[in-house]
């Protein structure tokens, strides 16, 4: 799986040509949370999380949203 980017000690990651809707993997600090993209709303939305605290929820949200543009080309 390439990792697309690194922020905060989480990995980024993104399978290409995986099942829709377009959806983005990050994993760190014994933890994991998955993202899918709502289309219709122009967000991403939480599909699973294991060990991600609030805080680091929040961060991911906030990079996943600052970077929707290259998440959606790849």
């Amino acid at each position: 799986m390439p990792e697309l980017f690194r922020f905060f000690g989480f990995s980024f990651f993104l399978y290409s040509r995986e099942h829709e809707p377009i959806h983005i993997h990050v994993e760190g600090n014994d933890g994991y949370v998955i993202l899918d993209y709502d289309n219709e709303n122009n967000v991403f939305n939480i599909r699973e999380k294991l060990n991600i605290k609030n805080n680091d929820l929040k961060r991911i949200k906030e990079v996943v949203e600052e970077n929707k543009d290259i998440i959606i080309k790849r």
